[in-house]
C-alpha cells in the first residue's frame, strides 16, 4: 500500500508531465459529471423552476475568519459570497433551475455608514463587471441578467453598470439572474401601484393584474423555494407579493459556506413538500 508521501510525489509528477491547467481541468470534468449523475437522481422528483436566496452572513463570515479585523475590511466578506453566488448559479442551470433571484442590497441598507456604502456600490460594479467578462461562468452559460430596484440610488458607476449589463444580456436565452438592489418589497408594490395608476389615466379600477404586470418580477414565475441562510427566520421585505406559496428555508450557514450539498438538502426538503403546497395552491386558485 503506497503511503500519503508516495501519493504526494505521485501528484507532483503528473503535475510536471501534464501541467497545472489540465490536472484543474480534468478535476473540473470529474467534478461535473459526478454533479450531472446526482442532478439526474434528483430530477426524478419536481426541480423547482425559480430559487430565490436571500444572502445573509457574509459580514459575520468575515469577522469570524478574522479578515474584519479593525472594521475596515468588510468587503472580504462580500468578496467570498460572490463565490458562492457563481457556483450556486452553475449548479442550478445544470439542475435544470430556471431562474435565480437574490437579494443584494436593501434600501435600508443605505443607512449604513458612508463609507460602507460606498465600498459595497464599488464592490457591485466590481463584480458586475466580472459577469459581462468574456471568460466568466456567466457568460458561457448565456445568462440574462436583471436588475430589481430603485436604481437610481444607485452611485452613477454603479448604475451604468447594471444598465449595461440588462442591455448586453437581454437576448441571452440561458437561466435568468435577477439581481434586487436598492429594493424593498414594500417599494416595489408602490412603484407597481403608481405605474399601474398612471396607466389607467383615472379610468376604471385598477385590477390585481395591472399591479403584476408593473412589478420588478413580471414574466418571472413566482419562487418555488425562498432560502436565507444563516438561520434567519425573516423575509426581511424580500418578495413578499410574490412567495405566497414559497417553501421558506432557513439554514444556519452563513452565505459564503453555501455549497452544492445544501442546495441539494433544499431541493429534496422542497420535493417533500411539494405536493402540498400543489395541493393548496390549487385549492386557493379554484375558490377565486
Amino acid at each position: 500500500m503506497s503511503t500519503i508521501f508516495e501519493r504526494v510525489s505521485l501528484f507532483r509528477s503528473h503535475l510536471e508531465k501534464y501541467g497545472e491547467s489540465k490536472i484543474s481541468k480534468i478535476i473540473g470534468y470529474v467534478g461535473f459529471t459526478m454533479r450531472k449523475f446526482l442532478f439526474s437522481v434528483l430530477s426524478i422528483g419536481p426541480i423547482p423552476e425559480h430559487v430565490a436566496i436571500i444572502m445573509d452572513g457574509n459580514r459575520r463570515f468575515a469577522k469570524r475568519r478574522t479578515f474584519l479585523r479593525d472594521g475596515t475590511d468588510s468587503a472580504s466578506g462580500h468578496r467570498l459570497g460572490f463565490r458562492s453566488l457563481i457556483s450556486t448559479i452553475q449548479y442550478c442551470y445544470e439542475m435544470g433551475v430556471k431562474c435565480v433571484t437574490v437579494y443584494a442590497f436593501s434600501i435600508d441598507n443605505f443607512n449604513r455608514s458612508p463609507q460602507e456604502v460606498q465600498l459595497l456600490m464599488d464592490l457591485m460594479k466590481e463584480k458586475m463587471e466580472e459577469m459581462l467578462a468574456e471568460e466568466s461562468v456567466l457568460k458561457s452559460l448565456d445568462v440574462k441578467i436583471n436588475f430589481w430596484g430603485n436604481l437610481e440610488l444607485l452611485t452613477e458607476p454603479a448604475l451604468l453598470t447594471a444598465k449595461r449589463a440588462m442591455d448586453t444580456t437581454m437576448h441571452n436565452k440561458g437561466p435568468v439572474l435577477s439581481v434586487c438592489v436598492a429594493y424593498t418589497s414594500t417599494n416595489e408594490i408602490k412603484h407597481a401601484i403608481e405605474a399601474s395608476v398612471r396607466d389607467s389615466k383615472g379610468q376604471g379600477q385598477v385590477e390585481v393584474s395591472d399591479l403584476e404586470r408593473n412589478l420588478y418580477s413580471a414574466g418571472c414565475v413566482e419562487p418555488d423555494i425562498i432560502i436565507r441562510t444563516s438561520g434567519e427566520t425573516r423575509l426581511s421585505n424580500f418578495l413578499l407579493w410574490q412567495s405566497d406559496f414559497s417553501h421558506l428555508q432557513n439554514p444556519k450557514q452563513l452565505w459564503p459556506e453555501f455549497s452544492l450539498r445544501h442546495l441539494v438538502f433544499a431541493v429534496l426538503d422542497y420535493q417533500l413538500v411539494y405536493a402540498y403546497l400543489k395541493k393548496r395552491k390549487e385549492k386557493i386558485e379554484k375558490n377565486k
